[in-house]
């Protein structure tokens, strides 16, 4: 069975009070992997990584497809090593201390660390109320995970790292049949890779 993202079956719901961002990394055609599945060249560098840190700081609450999840369970433990640098404990001590909800239906409670929440299935209605209920912003990961959310507009900030390569094709960062209206608030650069925050509305 493969895991799903939003399920749209639920009824529309109306005013969010918090607010929800969708953060991705990107090629310059708009795919955060490509056709072969591989998104190495989206690793951030020094700098980029550092305003993750920074940027980490008003989230209270992060909403993760299953892949991603097991992708970021290396946050959960130092290697044996102490290899991390200061700004990577950082960063692991800010994704520890969130709440963290994934979303699949093939994970079980066994197979996540603590601090984290485990629903088979995220509704419209059930996005809206973990939006409602956080102490800080919220953030959704992962283009699957996301899509229904993109689509019925809930997304109040989008925060894209676009990376000079073009892939040609894979996963894309959008749903092709969102339709949007954004406005930009905030742009830098690191090197060669463009942050762009935009804001609906």
């Amino acid at each position: 069975m493969k895991d799903a993202g939003i399920s749209t079956t639920s009824p529309q719901i109306g005013h969010i009070m918090g607010t929800l961002t969708y953060t991705a990394t990107v090629s310059l055609d708009g795919y955060v992997a490509d056709a072969s599945g591989d998104f190495q060249w989206s690793a951030p560098g020094d700098e980029v990584f550092a305003f993750h840190v920074e940027r980490m700081g008003p989230v209270s609450t992060e909403i993760l497809g299953r892949n991603t999840y097991l992708l970021m369970t290396y946050w959960e433990n130092e290697p044996a090593d102490g290899s991390w640098s200061s700004e990577e404990r950082e960063f692991a001590r800010r994704w520890q201390a969130i709440e963290r909800v994934v979303v699949s239906s093939t994970l079980i409670d066994d197979d996540l660390g603590s601090g984290t929440r485990l629903i088979p299935h995220l509704s419209i209605s059930e996005l809206a109320g973990i939006v409602r209920d956080a102490s800080g912003e919220v953030e959704i990961f992962g283009p699957t995970t996301a899509a229904a959310a993109i689509r019925a507009g809930m997304v109040d900030d989008y925060r894209f790292f676009v990376v000079p390569k073009i892939v040609g094709g894979g996963l894309r960062a959008l749903p092709d049949d969102a339709r949007l209206d954004l406005r930009l608030v905030e742009h830098r650069t690191f090197g060669d890779t463009a942050y762009l925050h935009y804001r609906a509305g």
